[in-house]
């Protein structure tokens, strides 16, 4: 029984009779009180010579009879310990089809108290992480009929619902609507409708998520309202119906693939575990995903000698692939992995290249400080032959002509459905402005990373043919990593990012971004004839409402009030044919987080402003997620953003593609989630519409 226990709960052995024990104990404590017995010490009362009196030998008795209790048999001890574990066990049954028929996203420990909880939640009441219960005070209409009504005794002391910090905890629920912003950055975008289970601020603001106390987050449901009135000292509490979900079938088919973990080959370019990851793509493809993102490591392939390539795990990898008739997408990455949100294993460039580096250290990033970032290579390098003989984007088409060669075969038959190429940091367009190994925190606006001696050469002679050599320099008022924007004199409202030096600084500075996209791009455009090829950009969404846009001009993105920023780097992918992997797919929901608007972002007018440039140059745009996502309101969100309601051009994602494959990926209940999904963004009908 035990046993079952632990794979029904996933509890261990330990835990599970450590919790036992202290079951068992109070519940010896209690027996007395199960038998009618009181632990009280009540004198006994006997007769001697006709009187009743309390005597000595009784209170004798009495303590006998608590040391008895005390000192309970071992067989009495194992027949609780069993009542326990039959407890254990319907607890663990009812989870179990409370997540696989009810939709709820219960925790692995989750016990009773939960259960009522979500119980509670689903009826529309707010539970906070105390055990407080109290029905919402929704303010929306009453409704008509159909609704559902629990009465409760009035409380002379009602609890006021109070709105706790909420944090974000990897996965984030809920939807942003589109709130307050400066007017001018939406730069006349097209904002689709409202999607039907979109709920407005103040609904939202009634049930916001709750974090207990094991840290994970507890919500109460976003798609149940209600109204409260009092009648003769009851509260009659009406709910609302829960609002039919967006219904995408019959939509236009959008691929999905699945990132495979990072660590899937080794440094030795070996499959880690190439038996576990077989049984996995199986199960991935038993609902009909189209494929696979991997990525292909710099650091891995040319790791010891320029221009020595081992593909060897690489080789096994695709071959599976193929073997499941899946397809791929391969992300060609010039960066190192390790250090970043996500990243789970370390991956370092080649080591040759590190050898340079540490002699010339310029080939590197660097910020004002002179700190240097080997995340990636410094832009400055692409024509300069300090690598050996070779420029950085000569190593570049290198490694890409030497991959084409080796997986020919997959070109031919056409398993490879795209090329993403990396162009910076993360494999994204973007300066490392933000790194947190040198203290970047969020919200932070980060800093210029133009101060290698190539860079600054590049801004000296642009500084000269304007005129101004004295404008030949990064800016010095412009704060630190982690600075707010009206903290500086650069970025604050009115400040020098808009005088006559900010102008020409951040022009010089974003053009070096799309000069190094157009360079690279043109080369992967020769390699990979007819087939598609990618650049991936970022979504920096921290002080997006501000006039400046701080944190998008330091990683490379003139996007201030009175400019677009992007429509520069879309027109520079439309000229290689390229797509854009727009990495924000669902960070819309993140603005309603008390955290996320203290940064006055604006992740809805980001993310439309983003994708409107991309859809007016007629690129086509493929995605990922942000952040893991198992829920079905992230999910919702994703597919809102990829197939837009009443678009009146019937835009839509080229494909999207999961973050990423893991083990609670493939959990029952999040995989049911995950499949569901899939059948909506293939355009399939799914049967049941309710949330």
């Amino acid at each position: 029984m035990a046993t079952d226990m632990q794979k029904l709960i996933g509890t261990s052995e330990e835990d599970e009779e450590e919790d036992m024990d202290m079951d068992v104990k109070e519940e010896d404590d209690g027996d007395g009180e199960e038998n009618g017995e009181k632990h009280v010490a009540t004198p006994v009362m006997v007769e001697v010579g006709g009187m009743a009196t309390s005597g000595s030998n009784n209170q004798f008795q009495y303590h006998d009879q608590q040391a008895s209790r005390r000192c309970r048999p071992l067989e009495e001890k194992e027949r609780t310990k069993l009542r326990e574990r039959h407890r254990r066990a319907i607890t663990a049954r009812i989870l179990a089809g409370l997540r696989r028929h009810g939709n709820y996203n219960l925790r692995v420990r989750a016990d009773i108290n939960d259960v009522i909880a979500a119980l509670a939640r689903e009826a529309g009441w707010v539970v906070l992480p105390d055990g407080t219960t109290f029905p919402s005070r929704s303010q929306g209409p009453r409704p008509m009929g159909g609704a559902s009504a629990v009465v409760t005794p009035s409380s002379s002391h009602m609890v006021s619902q109070q709105t706790p910090a909420a944090s974000l905890r990897g996965v984030t629920s809920g939807y942003q609507s589109s709130g307050e912003y400066n007017a001018s950055s939406m730069k006349g975008v097209y904002m689709p409708n409202s999607s039907p289970y979109d709920l407005s601020s103040s609904t939202r603001s009634q049930t916001p998520p709750m974090v207990g106390d094991g840290g994970e987050q507890i919500e109460s449901h976003p798609l149940i309202g209600g109204s409260m009135n009092t009648v003769d000292d009851k509260q009659i509490v009406d709910l609302a119906p829960k609002l039919p979900e967006r219904d995408f079938a019959g939509t236009s088919y959008v691929p999905v693939y699945v990132m495979l973990p990072l660590g899937v080959i080794n440094m030795k370019c070996e499959m880690v575990d190439p038996d576990g990851l077989l049984k996995q793509l199986r199960v991935l493809k038993s609902v009909n995903i189209d494929g696979v993102m991997v990525d292909c490591w710099w650091g891995i392939v040319e790791a010891h000698a320029p221009q020595e390539y081992n593909w060897s795990g690489y080789k096994k990898l695709f071959q599976m692939v193929r073997e499941l008739k899946l397809k791929l997408q391969v992300v060609l990455s010039f960066h190192e992995c390790g250090g970043n949100v996500g990243d789970d294993v370390c991956i370092p460039l080649p080591h040759w290249v590190a050898e340079i580096g540490r002699s010339n250290p310029d080939i590197f990033f660097t910020d004002k400080e002179g700190r240097r970032n080997p995340e990636c290579l410094s832009w400055g390098i692409d024509k300069d032959r300090v690598l050996r003989g070779r420029t950085a984007v000569e190593v570049y088409f290198d490694y890409m002509r030497s991959f084409r060669t080796e997986f020919d075969e997959f070109f031919e038959d056409g398993i490879i459905s795209m090329i993403e190429v990396g162009l910076g940091p993360c494999g994204e367009l973007r300066y490392p402005s933000f790194p947190v190994k040198h203290g970047w925190r969020y919200p932070g606006i980060g800093e210029f990373q133009c101060y290698d001696q190539y860079l600054l050469r590049s801004i000296r002679k642009a500084a000269e043919d304007r005129g101004h050599s004295s404008w030949a320099r990064g800016p010095d008022n412009a704060g630190s990593y982690n600075s707010r924007p009206l903290e500086t004199g650069f970025f604050c409202d009115g400040g020098d990012y808009d005088g006559y030096y900010g102008r020409f600084f951040l022009n010089w500075y974003s053009q070096i971004v799309v000069d190094h996209g157009d360079r690279v791009l043109s080369l992967a455009k020769l390699t990979f004839d007819g087939t598609r090829i990618a650049a991936k950009l970022p979504g920096i969404y921290w002080w997006y409402k501000t006039a400046s846009h701080a944190a998008e001009l330091t990683a490379g993105f003139y996007n201030s009030c009175n400019r677009d920023g992007y429509a520069a780097i879309a027109a520079m992918l439309k000229k290689h044919g390229a797509a854009l992997n727009f990495t924000c797919a669902e960070i819309q929901m993140l603005g309603q987080h008390e955290d996320f608007v203290e940064a006055l972002v604006d992740t809805e007018g980001l993310v439309w402003q983003v994708l409107n440039a991309a859809w007016d140059a007629c690129i086509p745009v493929t995605s990922e997620n942000t952040l893991s996502c198992h829920d079905r309101i992230g999910y919702n969100k994703i597919l809102d953003t990829a197939k837009p309601m009443n678009d009146p051009d019937g835009r839509h994602f080229s494909s999207f593609t999961y973050l990423r494959l893991s083990p609670l990926l493939m959990e029952r209940h999040n995989f049911m989630e995950f499949e569901r999904f899939v059948k909506k963004m293939h355009g399939e009908e799914v049967l049941d519409l309710q949330v």
